[in-house]
């Protein structure tokens, strides 16, 4: 036998062996999987239509695809849909749709909406500066630690949550949309976001290796500082600039000019639309049924700036979150709230509910997790935020459906809200900010305990985007 054919015999008896290994895929194993699933002839009609289909349209329940019922018995004011278009600033979105709202509802005429990309420009720069600072205070310890690898796996990112909006907006004030307009790279986050993330994981080995050289504390906190320059030149170039003064006048829901325009700093602009510090003034509250309730927890890292504001949550059954939510709505007062949102939710009708798709008939099985077990296996967290709008209410006073305003234009689902039942609600929703008024004795209590903390590996734990 000549030598080559010896060693194309080895090579393949080796991976034989190497594929035959118990906990494999054996010949045996996949004839039994063949022959008990050989398609019989009913289900060739399947085959054709999921092979030239969408899924979503075959598995649609068409006996709840009934016209929309759209009257609400608890309905806050309506006001203009906003478009995050492609990039993950849906916390945002909704954090600033509350500002706007409780401005109108406590001014009773005055309108405004807030620049995204204002807000969003320092979130960038205090994001790259959060992993940058992390990179330093981890600096001796190897690249393959977890919290190491947490900063260079996510230097920088789109996503957050109301903290977020409250720590940011506490420290650069804001500003109207027409002073800071979008840009393109507002709109389209991916290419910038990918450009300054591998800037900062290049920055972020130099500082690793300052640290392990015992540089001075000083001449660390220099070379962060024009490495932040760096961050802070691309950020202008692709956002534009922020504004330190402008002059803008108010208007009515009429559109028309009330009073003269001022001049303000964002500061100054911050503290006539808000009026006050935000944070101390709301409770962050989710439904995690694997955790106890009535306890309250902190996710570590999860803040957008270093010196703000870790994520903090009282965990708590459905029914105390929807007894506070339906109390705040009948106030007038909007929510920021997050939410599974892709699951089951039809998006030509701007329709959530558990019933939208039968994926079990369509596909000869069940689909039996429960909200605890989805979390655990990371089948299902909180994905995107929207504004809580309004609720209806049963003769019981039990809710049945619920709306909000979304941030993906006018033009979508609901003339830009989406409508859930309560089912598919109780499943899907995640996180609801309170403002203090509407929080009941019990969960104050609970949020003033020590918080305990968890991680930002979770599966529950992903910012909303």
């Amino acid at each position: 036998m000549k030598k080559g054919l010896v060693i194309v015999g080895l090579c393949v008896a080796l991976t034989a062996m190497a594929q035959n290994k118990d906990g494999g895929i054996s010949t045996k194993m996949l004839d039994e999987i063949q022959k008990e699933n050989a398609l019989q002839a009913s289900d060739k009609a399947l085959l054709n239509a999921i092979a030239g289909n969408a899924i979503d349209d075959l598995a649609k329940n068409h006996q709840n695809a009934k016209a929309l019922d759209t009257h609400f018995s608890i309905e806050t004011k309506k006001q203009s849909i906003t478009d995050q278009k492609s990039s993950g600033r849906c916390w945002m979105f909704s954090g600033l749709n509350v500002l706007r709202s409780d401005f109108n509802l406590r001014t009773d005429s005055l309108t405004v909406e807030f620049s995204q990309a204002y807000l969003f420009f320092w979130d960038q720069l205090e994001k790259a500066n959060l992993m940058l600072q992390g990179c330093i205070d981890n600096g001796k310890k190897p690249i393959d630690d977890l919290r190491v690898q947490f900063f260079f796996h996510y230097p920088i990112n789109d996503g957050g949550t109301f903290c977020g909006v409250a720590d940011l907006a506490e420290k650069y004030g804001l500003v109207p949309t027409e002073v800071m307009p979008e840009s393109y790279s507002t709109d389209n986050t991916s290419k910038a976001r990918a450009l300054i993330a591998s800037k900062l994981r290049e920055f972020g080995l130099q500082l690793r290796e300052m640290v392990q050289k015992d540089k001075k504390a000083a001449t660390i906190e220099k070379a962060k500082t024009r490495m932040l320059g760096q961050i802070y030149h691309m950020l202008q170039l692709t956002m534009g600039v922020p504004p330190q003064t402008f002059t803008y006048a108010f208007k009515n829901e009429n559109g028309k000019t009330v009073g003269e325009a001022k001049e303000y700093t964002p500061q100054s602009f911050y503290k006539e639309v808000v009026g006050q510090q935000l944070n101390g003034t709301f409770i962050m509250v989710m439904n995690d049924p694997r955790r106890e309730y009535y306890k309250t927890y902190e996710v570590e890292l999860d803040r957008h700036t270093y010196d703000g504001h870790n994520w903090k949550y009282v965990n708590l059954p459905m029914d105390d979150i929807e007894e506070m939510a339906i109390n705040a709505l009948k106030a007038g007062h909007k929510l920021y709230s997050s939410y599974d949102v892709a699951k089951m939710l039809d998006r030509k009708r701007g329709y959530a509910d558990t019933e939208n798709f039968d994926y079990g008939s369509l596909f000869g099985t069940t689909f039996g997790m429960d909200k605890a077990e989805r979390i655990s296996t990371f089948d299902s967290g909180s994905t995107h935020a929207m504004t809580l709008t309004a609720v209806d209410l049963d003769k019981k006073g039990k809710a049945t459906k619920w709306k909000v305003e979304n941030s993906w234009g006018a033009t979508w689902g609901q003339q830009g809200c989406l409508i859930m039942t309560d089912r598919w609600l109780r499943d899907y929703m995640f996180r609801l900010v309170v403002p203090n008024e509407f929080v009941t004795p019990k969960v104050k209590q609970a949020w003033q305990t020590a918080p305990v903390m968890v991680m930002p590996e979770d599966p529950l734990f992903q910012m909303d985007e």
